[in-house]
């Protein structure tokens, strides 16, 4: 019970005092009798002085709260007038109230952001030590609404898809209400959609057990149903239950409109969305919402752009017959060729459309405006639908458009019709890939898909998901019954001669693009071929800037002129991509058309100069003091400057994919060195979690490069790499092998900062080997290279890894005292990412000599640091660490929860560690009583583990076989 006026926190006096306070509190405005209070503060034997008591209560109570707010009434009292949110219990209310409606109308999102906030009122125990049976039984009543809520947001988490996120609180939860059914339910589901099938039928194990041990019952008949749902791999329970069907579509009537598509497949939001609009426009969407006084039909205009070949015409052709029934007036078409050399004269179209209206040729008018402004008359009271496919543009619309309430018109364009006044625009993208498959199948038929289904998925992807290439493709396979899908998808895979198996009679992808290639101005059509050169799923401003060699605002000018023309897409504000199809020919014309052809290289050498510049930048701001970036090629074009260590680590996360990617692409080139140095610039990418599988496809491929073109400099630079990519993943014995490499070659080159890292790793690898006599050699070889070098970050980062070999040879007082050391060399260096690696070793040196709440303190100033660096990784790590501190000092519960935290996360270490968090997490578990679970734990260690050839599998073996077990 707290009560403040602001932010200035009011006495609410003696606990008798403050019951009575919260008894008036909880009868939300309504009036309590005196004998009323009496029993809720003392129940059945009240002191002799009660009533005088109770009106002391009121009168001292009175005194602190504003004036009127507790009124005396019949005998009795009141609290009212309270301002809006003044009682945290009717907020939760009202959150509660708020979330029902908004999962009742299908918005999970706003539900679970709702009863967060509900939940994040409750504050410790409702009514802590406040007395009286009243507040013991609102006590209990609360706190079984409050786990009603919780369970409520856990079931929509799980409908979300949230599984691995919900385990860790759900683990928590059981372990402090291990009677409570639902909850139990909710963690076997969640454990099941996270892939771990043996932990939920545990989870059912130690249900069963533990209700007949402490109440004599069996699990309820939900409990038992979701048991026998999971043994029977339900494929219904695997992931949230899927949206109702979309109604089928009504059959239509033709009239200038071209036939519909027999094969029309997919794009039911789109679909629904421009129905709507033509429905309001026609009247029969109610009440005209469109309209801007809210009554009323109105002219409705959708504008639809997207590139060529992506299936504007078939949707608004389609959309078109769906909404005959509400314009009975008739329905207009034209194709105004706005992607051709002579787009069609709205004059002409004019005529044409007056002459379907039954307008005579003598009544005609000559000029454009005259009769733009009779077909405006002609419709005036009409009902009529227009259709005008392949615009050039808004000026070619606009005198077409219809003039009255009631009519509607569908233009579709490769331009964004920005242009049209109060237009809906819908921009068009390619299909998702079930909807792809579905048309492919369309069209070749089940019988020849449903046996080669990975090669019709690579068949799709290959088209981009384009609609137009899908339907060559698949017209092409359908008409040759000897080809299979596999035939096909090898002809396509071939990215070079992509575009030229994309023809089948009259339609030809490349002749789409051509027509909208053709229009560009020169410097559109220069911007387009050099930025098609580019590898990676996106480009940002600034690094097309760089292959332009243009100013960014010059260029943002060019890509957003580009964007309209729909031969490049907008991903986000200041990044942009090719469609895949798109950039192949983008490069076609860059061979065919670009001069010199030298322009090329330049224009990719000067993308990577603009990373390996940018990620040296961030890289010195995440580690100051580290000579790496001294050491690193130099560049000539520049890159971005931070000087914000936020700012620098969005730039990376962002940039990751297209810079790894820019990576692979100089492999083998004259750019392999300075593609080498951005990789190792951009390591912070390894440990992240988020791009952990790219950047070591990536560290593979140039190691592969770098041997080609027998440049030891280079190579043992790549090995480097790859050894931390290694180590991250826990492939130790590849990791040594790469390590040894690295070194002779480091070595060979003269590359001292190589072999001063390199000696580290190899310190690393010798401590997962439980070698640490050798392990203590190469650290020291790290920690007098790095000294020579003055490079304090890598100093204490081989101090850190030291202590740890100190504590692995039984040196705990040591091993404290040398992480100590290089958490001070960091501390030196600010707060930065590698600041918590400090905290982190000495973390685990303090766990180990006993000082668990020292321990946690390191532990929790790691995680913040991680977090803010979004190290994901390393927090799963953390966590582990936390869950190990936890455990040493008996607190299992918690222990069980930061590991639940670290599976979900994952961790460094890769299987290797995930068996060891699991094996944790049995200990755990085993300890709250959770036997069957915490085998099922062991049971999964102990294979990751043996996968691994981990030495932790004897002890992991020792858990199965003991008795406890």
């Amino acid at each position: 019970m707290r009560a403040r006026r602001g932010e200035e926190p009011l006495a609410t006096g003696s606990p008798q005092q403050r019951a009575l306070l919260a008894a008036l509190l909880l009868r939300e405005g309504r009036t309590a009798t005196a004998a009323e209070l009496i029993d809720a503060l003392w129940g059945e034997d009240p002191p002799s002085q009660a009533l005088a008591a109770v009106r002391t209560y009121a009168s001292r109570l009175r005194k602190v709260l504003d004036q009127g707010v507790l009124v005396s009434e019949s005998g009795g009292y009141a609290v009212r007038g309270l301002g809006e949110g003044a009682l945290d219990l009717t907020v939760a209310q009202e959150l509660s109230g708020q979330a029902e409606k908004a999962r009742g109308a299908g918005d999970l999102t706003l539900a679970r952001d709702l009863l967060n906030r509900a939940l994040a009122l409750w504050d410790g125990e409702a009514l802590a030590g406040v007395p009286g049976p009243y507040a013991e039984a609102q006590r209990v009543r609360l706190e079984e609404w409050r786990l009603g809520l919780l369970e409520s947001r856990l079931d929509m988490d799980l409908e979300q898809g949230c599984h691995a996120e919900a385990v860790s609180e759900l683990t928590a939860l059981t372990a402090a209400y291990p009677l409570r059914e639902r909850l139990r339910e909710l963690l076997m589901l969640a454990l099941y959609r996270a892939g771990r099938q043996a932990e939920a039928l545990a989870v059912y194990a130690d249900t069963r057990r533990l209700l007949a041990e402490e109440l004599g019952v069996d699990p309820r008949a939900g409990l038992r149903e979701l048991q026998r749902r999971i043994l029977q791999a339900d494929p219904e329970l695997a992931e949230p239950s899927a949206p109702a069907a979309q109604p089928a579509v009504a059959p239509v009537r033709p009239a200038q409109l071209p036939a519909n598509v027999p094969d029309f497949t997919g794009r039911t939001a789109f679909v629904r969305e421009l129905s709507e609009v033509l429905a309001g426009a026609s009247g029969a969407g109610g009440d005209g919402a469109r309209g801007g006084d809210g009554g009323g039909r109105v002219m409705a205009v959708s504008a639809l752009a997207g590139i060529g070949g992506v299936g504007k015409t078939t949707l608004a052709v389609h959309v078109a017959h769906r909404a005959r029934p509400a314009f009975p007036d008739g329905q207009l078409y034209v194709d105004l060729q706005g992607a051709g050399a002579r787009a069609a004269d709205p004059e002409t179209v004019l005529g044409s459309f007056l002459r379907a209206l039954g307008t005579a040729d003598s009544a005609i008018p000559d000029s454009l405006e005259d009769r733009a402004a009779l077909y405006r008359s002609v419709l005036d009271g009409r009902r009529v639908l227009v259709l005008l496919d392949n615009a050039r543009d808004a000026a070619q619309v606009r005198p077409l458009l219809p003039g009255t309430e009631g009519c509607a018109a569908l233009v579709t364009s490769r331009v964004r019709m920005v242009g049209l006044a109060g237009a809906h625009l819908v921009d068009l993208d390619v299909m998702s890939p079930d909807e792809a498959i579905a048309l492919f199948t369309r069209i070749v038929g089940e019988e020849r898909v449903g046996s080669e289904r990975k090669a019709a998925l690579d068949v799709v992807a290959a088209c981009g998901f384009l609609p137009l290439a899908i339907r060559i493709a698949a017209s092409r396979l359908a008409a040759r019954r000897t080809w299979t899908v596999s035939v096909l998808a090898a002809k396509l895979a071939d990215e070079r001669r992509r575009l030229d198996e994309l023809q089948a009679g009259d339609l030809a992808v490349k002749a789409t693009f051509e027509l909208g290639y053709g229009q560009l101005e020169p410097v559109q059509a220069r911007a387009f071929r050099l930025l098609g050169l580019a590898d990676g799923p996106d480009i940002s401003l600034a690094a097309a800037a760089a292959v332009l060699d243009l100013p960014p605002e010059d260029t943002e000018d060019l890509l957003e002129s580009l964007v309209d023309t729909s031969l490049l897409e907008s991903a986000a504000p200041g990044r942009y991509r090719f469609h895949d199809l798109v950039r192949l020919y983008a490069r076609a014309c860059a061979e065919r058309d670009e001069r010199p052809p030298g322009e090329r290289t330049a224009a990719l050498s000067r993308l990577l100069d603009f990373y390996l510049a940018t990620a040296a930048g961030v890289y010195a701001i995440e580690r100051p003091g580290d000579r790496l970036v001294d050491h690193l090629e130099a560049t000539e074009y520049p890159g971005l400057r931070f000087t914000d260590g936020a700012a620098a680590l969005d730039w990376l996360y962002s940039e990751a994919a297209p810079l790894l990617a820019c990576v692979q692409q100089a492999a083998g080139t004259d750019r392999t060195r300075r593609a080498v140095d951005l990789l190792w610039a951009a390591k912070d990418l390894t440990e992240s979690g988020a791009n952990s599988r790219q950047y070591a496809t990536t560290a593979e491929a140039m190691c592969v490069a770098t041997r080609a073109t027998g440049d030891v400099r280079a190579e043992g630079r790549a090995r480097t790499v790859l050894t931390d990519v290694l180590l991250v993943s826990g492939r130790i014995q590849q990791a040594e092998d790469e390590a040894r490499r690295a070194m002779e070659l480091a070595a060979a080159a003269g590359d001292s900062t190589a072999v001063s890292w390199v000696a580290n790793n190899r310190g690393l690898i010798r401590l997962h080997q439980h070698r640490y006599a050798e392990g203590n050699a190469f650290f020291d070889q790290a920690i007098d290279g790095f000294r020579a070098a003055g490079n304090k970050p890598g100093e204490a980062s081989a101090l850190s890894n030291l202590s740890r070999a100190q504590l692995g040879a039984g040196n705990v007082t040591e091993a404290v005292e040398i992480a100590r050391r290089g958490l001070a060399l960091y501390v030196e260096m600010g707060r930065t990412m590698r600041l918590a690696n400090g905290h982190y070793a000495v973390g685990v040196a303090l766990t180990k000599a006993g000082r668990h709440g020292d321990a946690l303190e390191q532990f929790s100033e790691a995680l913040g640091i991680f977090g803010e660096h979004r190290q994901r990784l390393w927090e799963g790590a953390t966590n582990f660490r936390i869950a190990e501190a936890h455990l040493a000092a008996r607190h299992p519960a918690h222990a069980a929860r930061h590991a639940e935290q670290a599976l979900a996360l994952g961790s460094i270490g890769g299987d290797r560690m995930r068996g060891n968090v699991l094996t944790l997490l049995g200990r755990a578990l085993s300890a709250l009583g959770q036997a069957d679970r915490a085998r099922a734990c062991w049971q999964e260690a102990l294979s990751l583990l043996e996968q691994n050839g981990a030495s932790e599998v004897d002890d992991v073996r020792a858990l199965l076989t003991s008795p406890a077990a």
